[in-house]
């Protein structure tokens, strides 16, 4: 588990790295032959702007780079919902951190929070925390990936639902996938790889939580997509009796979309090629 919250020693709070994400709540185009000059590819920072935010904890003023989403063109998505863009990944801009106090969250819940759970953040963050150093123009994996883990201590330090967790342990487990597929060390990403499945791991305990405690729609999943997202999740865990009990499920619903039940059959074939991977 200590991996999860690992490489916060650089923003003061490496102590929190031993900390468990759930624990006080379990207590209750192809190229022509033209002549035209070829367009210049474009670079990452050119789908950036700096989009401000108020913080809700200690009203400063922030500014983050943000993706500007009319930019930017959706290639496919992954099993478990991870989106693929062209020239550029928005997952890596979806922490806001403000610099003053050491708040972060996600987009999504940024705003989120009741003045109890901002005074949690005051005294157990605040004092500790060390703003990291702001990158010049894009950020890289290894940015994106801190500001995440700091996004997961604060939902945990301020008593966030269970869902809010698993979705940045989710949201970070793509990142973690984001930069080994950059990687042409298989050593390095083979450790990647150990540290994606930490938190698709935990993410899938986290949102299993949360279906049997919270309400729908969950981080804007309605239960169907949830469940879908929740089987692939299993699936890459190796957890293949829940991988194909959810799986069985959406196929079987009278209610499920038809397209829905194509990505069903898609991870029941996906869990069917593992095991004959297995036995190998």
């Amino acid at each position: 588990m200590s991996s999860l919250l690992s490489g916060l020693e650089s923003l003061g709070l490496g102590d929190f790295k031993e900390m468990k994400v759930y624990g006080e709540i379990e207590k209750k185009g192809e190229t022509t032959a033209t002549a035209e000059v070829p367009k210049e590819e474009k670079k990452e920072e050119d789908y950036l702007f700096m989009k401000q935010y108020l913080c809700p904890v200690c009203e400063s003023e922030i500014k983050t780079p943000a993706v500007r989403t009319g930019k930017v063109k959706l290639l496919s998505t992954d099993r478990d919902l991870r989106p693929r863009y062209q020239g550029i990944d928005p997952l890596k801009y979806d922490a806001v951190v403000c610099p003053h106090c050491g708040y972060s969250a996600v987009s999504r819940f940024f705003k989120d929070i009741t003045s109890t759970q901002a005074k949690l953040i005051r005294t157990g963050i605040t004092p500790k925390f060390q703003a990291p150093a702001t990158p010049e123009g894009a950020f890289s994996y290894d940015d994106a990936i801190l500001r995440h883990r700091l996004a997961l201590v604060c939902a945990i330090v301020k008593h966030s639902k269970i869902s809010e967790r698993a979705y940045v342990c989710l949201k970070t487990a793509w990142l973690l996938r984001g930069k080994g597929e950059l990687l042409e060390s298989k050593e390095e990403q083979a450790l990647l790889e150990i540290q994606e499945l930490e938190f698709l791991s935990t993410a899938f305990e986290g949102f299993s939580e949360a279906v049997a405690k919270e309400r729908f729609p969950i981080c804007g999943m309605d239960e169907t997509t949830l469940n879908c997202v929740l089987a692939e999740l299993a699936r890459r865990i190796g957890n293949y009796d829940d991988a194909a009990r959810l799986v069985s499920k959406l196929i079987t619903s009278r209610t499920v979309p038809e397209r829905v039940k194509d990505r069903a059959r898609e991870i029941k074939d996906a869990i069917a090629q593992d095991k004959r991977n297995t036995l190998q």
